[in-house]
């Protein structure tokens, strides 16, 4: 598979991902809207026997004759029905357009508000708000809710930069790897999510992304899988590349911290992190979807190019630490594997990372 391919199927599972969490945020709503018409009957049936209890009193105290409340409470009785048959329709209309339109829509909108505005009263006219025949219809200048702002956001996440290995009982100094020509690149999805309701200051960021960690090994050596151990060798020419590389799929887990831009309008409250300070810690998890060694060389005049996809012994679980730092979508970036390269290897080796990343929403 191809890195150009592994690019197109990370962007494919992005829009997957973008729809199923649209598809979610509508089923909620549908769900909702579901629940409101199983207690519009029980509002109405209670508003109904506390209508009927007043007509009762009434009769009692001598106000109206046994006939007259009869009528009364027929009335009122039929009024409840009305009342559920037009809720009910209205909110059946609403689920019908959100099913039909894949999400909310401005007639959806003004229908939930509709309902939203409809609240059971007593039969009499109050003309500040329009109240008529035990229904009260919100004047439109009243004072409309706070939208708070969404807990989560999505991200497209690319980062890319210098990688080497740290050695049991080595510095990184003296690495047999290439220090330019050992490079990582990952891309993947991100949601940051707002831990408190009321402040933005901590965030969880967790994703899931494809990871590319290079290794070019120094002296024209190249890389040899015998039995369960894989050590570096000399190659029998003079190489003009060796490279190895490891294919990750994983999990990251981020918690950041930072200030975020407040903004509040009569409508909205918005936390922006644009432009703002974020340093993130965390780790990731996955599994080692390949490895593959690219060998260029001069052989007998003619130019040879040999792709090695093996397994060359390498860990089948792949998990680290990491951490960022940095101003908006553009930080300095780092990750440390805690799984050693090569399973069974006689000296361990673990693969770590410097480079930028950048979070593009």
């Amino acid at each position: 598979m191809t890195t150009l391919t592994r690019v197109t199927l990370t962007f494919i599972i992005f829009l997957l991902i973008q729809s199923l969490n649209a598809q979610t945020e509508v089923q909620q709503k549908i769900d909702s809207l579901q629940q409101q018409k199983q207690r519009v009957a029980l509002q109405e049936k209670e508003a109904l026997k506390k209508e009927v209890e007043a007509i009762v009193m009434r009769q009692k105290s001598g106000e109206i004759t046994a006939e007259e409340a009869r009528e009364l409470k027929e009335e009122a009785a039929r009024k409840r029905a009305l009342n559920i048959e037009n809720k009910l329709a209205i909110l059946d209309n609403t689920i019908a357009l959100m099913q039909r339109n894949g999400g909310v829509t401005d007639t959806e909108q003004d229908s939930t508000a509709y309902v939203t505005k409809i609240e059971i009263g007593w039969g009499h006219r109050d003309t500040e708000n329009s109240r008529i025949f035990g229904i009260r219809y919100l004047d439109n200048n009243e004072p409309k809710p706070v939208v708070y702002d969404r807990r989560t956001y999505s991200d497209l996440v690319l980062a890319f930069g210098i990688n080497n290995a740290i050695i049991d009982g080595q510095s990184l100094g003296d690495s047999p790897y290439e220090l330019g020509g050992s490079r990582f690149f990952e891309l993947g999805v991100s949601w940051r999510t707002r831990v408190f309701k009321n402040t933005n200051f901590m965030r969880i960021n967790y994703g899931l992304s494809l990871q590319f960690n290079g290794l070019q090994p120094k002296d024209n050596q190249y890389f040899v899988a015998d039995g369960p151990e894989t050590t570096l060798e000399t190659f029998d020419v003079d190489l003009r590349k060796s490279k190895l590389r490891m294919d990750n799929l994983v999990v990251p887990v981020y918690f950041e911290f930072g200030p975020s831009k407040f903004t509040e309008t009569e409508t909205k409250i918005r936390y922006s992190i644009r432009n703002q300070f974020r340093i993130g810690f965390g780790g990731f998890a996955g599994f080692n979807m390949g490895t593959r060694q690219k060998l260029k060389y001069d052989r007998n005049g003619e130019r040879v190019k040999d792709k090695l996809k093996r397994g060359y012994n390498s860990s089948d679980f792949v998990y680290g630490i990491g951490a960022y730092v940095g101003i908006d979508g553009v930080l300095l970036y780092t990750k440390y594997d805690l799984n050693p390269i090569f399973q069974d290897a006689s000296i361990e080796q673990r693969n770590i990372s410097f480079g930028l990343r950048f979070d593009m929403d």
